[in-house]
């Protein structure tokens, strides 16, 4: 985790660098509570003259190739993996995440990433041909043409710190654009390290930059001229941001968290389903925003699927996350620890059964939150835990009657990112999934496409606004323009003069192509001289 004071106020200096006056952002082990690092900070009104600098390395970046440009992301993919033992370490000791799952979650599907934004980018951003079926068009040629934004700001969180603004600057790198980073201040090595896998890759020195201090920066970075906002957080200050944009009539794509539905159906394969609760529903201690947070199982299997969730969340181990074996860390920060325990606590008051999990001490960590993973029965709709996004190691498990009972409770959410429906019958899942209110369904699995860029991201309702990754991640970092010609042999016809010769001709046009069989032979009949005479009218030259 990480602590910081208020920027002092004063100016700062004209190039956007931190002042003598403001105090660095400190960086902590969340499970030792030791200092990991420094960062300077900035104050709000520096931000602009960053985004600026930005802008003006920007223009150069944009005039390479595609191909070009993927040479330089493959080369950051290199480099990452060259440098993979090194950031897995500073993972682990700056978010607290298990170093298997640094690996697993994080490091290597930014590679991946990488690589395929290289491969792909290019035909994606190839100018895109139009075809035109309307006679009228004949003559014109067209295409979409994909042009970069300019600057992107990405405002980044800290539950998935490195592999969440990897890919989103990634893409938006790929598609020409300057970035200016705003790590989580709980998080802000992981940004800096980001900045110089990127640099070297040999990609041009400030054309990615970070901005730490807090808040402040983040919304000074949304009222700057930045081009586009990427931020991943919470709903409140998604709301802000999504507000902020609008009044600069600029794009923002927001990701604002879930509260998961996985529903597990008669025919299921249990023991297979089991085993995705447990990852899913525990992995990066619970602190996923598209994790599993409520399951509901028919009544046919629930017993047996409570107790094998129950026993696998009970053999996870929890503690050191240096450790190749640990499976749960601790909760990035205190006031995270302390809102997962104050939502447990409710539900059980409330009536809910804690079968089992809850906060634990760690031999060696006594600076540590730790939280056992929580599984509880007995819970209903109207507690806090079913409605709130939980972001911690906290499994909810209802039991159903029926396919109906199930969906109707999925849906029954603020949130729509992510969900899942475990069955042996294909079709049925299908189209329980086309009635679930989500961005993203998973079929007999849960949230892995997050590590398969090809793959679309986003949700809907509160989950979100917009999409990352896949070549709809590709579209929210370009202007899309349309590029017209016409090689001008003949004038449209609908251009002066306006007469009852065009009039007729036109009437007689449209039931020539969009009419039944007589009314086609009677358009010819009563049309033919008024087509002439236009057809006529729109060769002359000059005319």
């Amino acid at each position: 985790m990480a602590t910081e004071t208020a920027p002092s106020a004063e100016s700062s200096s004209p190039n956007g660098s931190a002042s003598a006056s403001t105090p660095p952002l400190e960086s902590f082990n969340p499970a030792t509570g030791e200092l990991v690092g420094t960062v300077e900070t900035i104050t709000p009104d520096q931000v602009q003259g960053i985004v600026d600098e930005v802008a003006e390395i920007q223009p150069a970046w944009a005039d390479l190739r595609p191909s070009d440009r993927a040479t330089y992301l493959k080369r950051a993919a290199t480099v990452l993996h060259d440098r993979l033992d090194e950031i897995a370490s500073l993972l682990s000791r700056e978010q607290g995440k298990p170093i298997s799952e640094c690996y697993t979650m994080e490091l290597i599907p930014s590679i991946d990433a990488l690589r395929w934004c290289a491969k792909e980018g290019p035909g994606i951003l190839k100018d895109e041909k139009i075809s035109y079926p309307q006679p009228f068009f004949k003559t014109k040629r067209s295409k979409f043409r994909y042009q970069p934004i300019g600057v992107v700001g990405v405002i980044a969180p800290w539950n998935y710190p490195w592999t969440i603004p990897m890919q989103e600057i990634a893409i938006a790198l790929m598609c020409g654009n300057g970035v200016v980073l705003k790590p989580a201040s709980l998080t802000p090595l992981l940004g800096e390290a980001i900045q110089s896998v990127f640099e070297d890759a040999g990609l041009p020195k400030g054309l990615i930059r970070n901005v730490h201090g807090g808040g402040r920066i983040g919304d000074a970075l949304t009222k700057s001229t930045a081009g586009k906002i990427f931020f991943t957080g919470s709903v409140p200050v998604g709301y802000k941001v999504g507000e902020e944009c609008a009044k600069l009539m600029k794009g923002c794509v927001l990701e604002l968290g879930g509260k998961d539905p996985m529903i597990v159906l008669e025919d299921a394969n249990v023991d297979f389903a089991i085993s995705g609760a447990v990852w899913g529903g525990f992995a990066n201690a619970g602190q996923t925003c598209a994790g599993i947070e409520r399951a509901y199982v028919r009544r046919e299997v629930s017993e047996k699927f409570i107790e094998g969730v129950v026993a696998g969340a009970s053999a996870l181990k929890v503690g050191d996350p240096s450790e190749v074996d640990t499976e749960i860390g601790p909760m990035v920060s205190k006031d995270q620890y302390e809102l997962v325990c104050e939502l447990v606590d409710d539900a059980v008051k409330s009536g809910a059964t804690l079968r089992c999990g809850g906060p634990v001490e760690v031999e060696g960590f006594p600076d540590g939150n730790f939280i056992a993973p929580v599984v509880l029965t007995d819970v209903t709709h109207e507690m806090r835990i079913m409605k709130e996004e939980i972001f911690g190691p906290v499994l909810p498990i209802i039991t159903v009657e029926s396919d109906q009972e199930a969906l109707e409770l999925a849906n029954d959410s603020e949130f729509g990112l992510g969900s899942s429906v475990w069955t042996k019958d294909r079709q049925r899942g299908e189209r329980i999934a086309d009635r679930i209110e989500a961005g993203m369904v998973w079929i007999n699995d849960h949230m892995f496409t997050h590590g398969a860029c090809q793959c679309t991201w986003g949700g809907v309702k509160d989950s979100g606004l917009g999409h990352s990754h896949s070549k709809f991640g590709f579209y929210e970092c370009v202007e899309i323009k349309l590029v017209t010609y016409e090689p001008g042999l003949t004038r449209n016809f609908w251009w002066h003069p306006y007469d009852e010769t065009l009039t007729q001709a036109m009437k007689s046009s449209a039931s020539l192509l969009y009419g039944k069989g007589g009314q086609r032979i009677e358009a010819l009949k009563s049309g033919a001289g008024p087509l002439l005479q236009v057809g006529k009218r729109i060769t002359k030259r000059g005319s």
